[in-house]
């Protein structure tokens, strides 16, 4: 079944298999839940296609759909281009998040969105104001961004609630979102680097 925010209004849900022909519609009403959708006689995803896809989703997150995510690892990366301590940031700020990202799926940890988006865009204006201040790396910098990582940690995890994730497959998704985060971040580094 489906369900979506009621200030989108009303909406329809079409099925279509993998030749793009629709197999069913259904009209959904503002901010109420689908009737089931069969997906009986539609193709299933294997194991590599869904972890592929998660991987895609985790990445397009990041580039070109996540400016917050993007302004963030950019100011890890202005501070200092030197790989060594940009990794130990980048490592921070991923294990941090993972481990939100990690508990909020699993109903353990939940902040509203309305909470957590403002705290994400406060850590990006830190780092950037920190950036303007200082001109070297201070050695306590790594734990801010692991706790600025919790944060951001939060937010991924809003995106995969809307998305949702299959319990049968739910680690395995989860591992892929993450990888593809990490992809997104690492080419964001990347193309800065250059």
């Amino acid at each position: 079944d489906w369900k979506t925010n009621p200030e989108f209004g009303d909406y329809v849900i079409r099925l279509m298999n993998t030749e793009g022909k629709v197999v069913s519609t259904q009209w959904v009403r503002s901010g109420n839940r689908s009737p089931p959708l069969s997906l009986e006689g539609l193709p299933i995803q294997d194991s590599l296609e869904r972890f592929l896809k998660y991987i895609e989703i985790g990445f397009t997150h990041i580039l070109p759909k996540g400016l917050d995510h993007i302004l963030f690892v950019l100011g890890l990366f202005l501070l200092s281009t030197h790989w060594k301590p940009l990794l130990i940031q980048v490592t921070s700020f991923t294990v941090a998040h993972t481990v939100t990202l990690s508990l909020s799926m699993y109903g353990v940890a939940s902040i509203p969105a309305i909470i957590v988006e403002p705290l994400i865009a406060l850590s990006i204006v830190y780092v950037g104001v920190e950036n303007i201040i200082t001109r070297e790396l201070k050695n306590w910098r790594p734990l801010l961004v692991f706790l600025f990582g919790l944060l951001h940690g939060l937010g991924f995890a809003g995106v995969l609630t809307e998305i949702g994730i299959p319990e049968a497959n739910f680690l395995e998704s989860l591992i892929a979102f993450n990888l593809g985060v990490e992809l997104g971040q690492l080419a964001v580094i990347g193309c800065a680097y250059l």
